[in-house]
């Protein structure tokens, strides 16, 4: 009885939540979105006055920055979620890697498996130590699942071989670790950009061409984390999503808040398909063209993953969607694959995000695939080789204790990074 009222409990919670995120994203519409709307509004403002307080408190030095002797390099965004930030990661690091940086992915594990809530409150009364960070790889083993480390750390460390990834809401203390332990020169913070108590911070600033800043709103009305003219505060800035058209009004807005950053559009392609549980052979995306799909995701904006399933030709006939992060039950799995095979489907298709958090020992109706993305550069590939080489080519000035190309994080002027050292 207990667990039939939890498991409606979650259901009832789950709903709210999924339509709490149509109004933030605009996308339900009618009275009822209308009226909670403009309930979160007054929440919006004193959720800015919290942004621009805890940002004024930094710049005062009364919350101070530490430096760790290790360059910092940030990805992140304005708004929650949606922008294609894991590969961007993915694809920095693996280009600092290949130019010989000992590079630490730092992440906060979102949504991963936290320790009982009487362990957290016994170490507070009794003073314990904190617990070290989590190690989901060491550079050559991926020690931890998906469950316990986060699937975006999860799915970092198994496409990152020779890359470090740690999990810990402190990224002071994770990369303090990494350093420590692993001996890393470069921290990548993943969804950093709001995360000011490391000092030495290079920022790589992602925007959503599809929807730059949704309704220009802070949260919970809005999708933003920040005001947009906190845009200011990036080194570089990756519109992401391209189609490759020009975007005027989006380079204008930008270029009124920061004239100084470098503009790089990417797009999200995706590469192949790969068989979820089996052989997990891949497959070319051909095996789209004509064929019956269905696809389910639990993503912050699906309608772009199902869109790339259409412009390869599948014909989808099935979708369910589910809140960012959401992580399957067993019930739900069954009842995606009776309704995918009650609609006489060829096979299901997922995300990889999504695939990470499905079972190991996962038997289906059906073939299942997820789809593999990754990035490319259409614009500004010389400024993103130029990012990568800078980076690369950056050193610690002797006795500063920080990084030489050294942004001030709070008045959003980034100091010139240096070139190349001479041979």
């Amino acid at each position: 009885m207990v667990s039939k009222a939890g498991e409606w409990m979650r259901s009832r919670g789950e709903r709210f939540a999924e339509f709490a995120v149509d109004v933030i994203y605009e996308r339900r519409k009618g009275k009822r979105a209308a009226v909670f709307g403009a309930v979160l509004v007054p929440f919006s403002y004193l959720y800015s006055g919290i942004v621009q307080a805890r940002l004024w408190l930094y710049r005062k030095r009364i919350f101070h920055d530490q430096p760790l002797g290790c360059l910092v390099v940030v990805v992140g965004n304005l708004t929650v979620g949606g922008t294609g930030k894991t590969p961007v990661v993915e694809k920095f690091a693996r280009s600092l890697t290949e130019r010989g940086r000992k590079v630490a992915i730092l992440s906060r594990g979102y949504k991963s498996k936290r320790e009982p809530l009487w362990k957290r409150l016994w170490r507070r009364l009794s003073h314990t130590q904190e617990p070290p960070p989590k190690v989901v790889s060491d550079g050559k083993t991926v020690l931890l699942d998906s469950e316990v480390a986060g699937d975006e750390p999860y799915m970092l460390a198994r496409n990152l071989p020779g890359v470090v990834v740690i999990v810990d809401k402190n990224r002071v203390k994770g990369g303090s670790h990494a350093i420590r332990k692993f001996g890393v020169d470069t921290l990548l913070l993943d969804d950093g950009f709001q995360y000011l108590a490391l000092k030495g911070r290079l920022n790589l600033l992602l925007i959503d061409k599809t929807n730059p800043f949704g309704n220009r709103r802070l949260l919970p009305r809005g999708i933003l984390r920040e005001p947009v003219r906190h845009v200011k505060r990036a080194s570089y800035i990756f519109i992401t999503k391209s189609d490759g058209k020009p975007a005027p009004e989006l380079i204008q807005r930008i270029r009124r808040h920061n004239t100084e950053a470098e503009i790089i559009e990417c797009a999200h392609r995706p590469r192949f398909l790969k068989r979820v549980g089996g052989d997990g052979k891949t497959h070319p995306l051909e095996k789209l063209n004509g064929a019956r799909v269905g696809a389910f995701s639990a993503i912050a904006t699906p309608e772009s993953f199902e869109q790339f399933l259409q412009d390869y030709g599948a014909s989808l006939l099935y979708t369910k969607r589910f809140i960012d992060h959401h992580r399957f039950s067993s019930d739900e799995l069954a009842k995606i694959f009776s309704q995918a095979s009650e609609a006489n489907l060829d096979f299901l298709v997922t995300t990889e995000k999504d695939a990470v958090r499905l079972p190991d020992d996962l038997k289906t109706a059906l073939p299942l695939y997820y789809l593999r993305l990754e990035i490319d550069i259409i614009d500004g590939v010389n400024d993103f080789e130029e990012a990568v080489s800078r980076i690369c080519f950056s050193g610690l000035p002797s006795g500063t204790g920080e990084t030489a190309p050294r942004e001030d994080a709070l008045s959003g002027t980034a100091a010139p990074l240096p070139g190349p050292r001479p041979e």
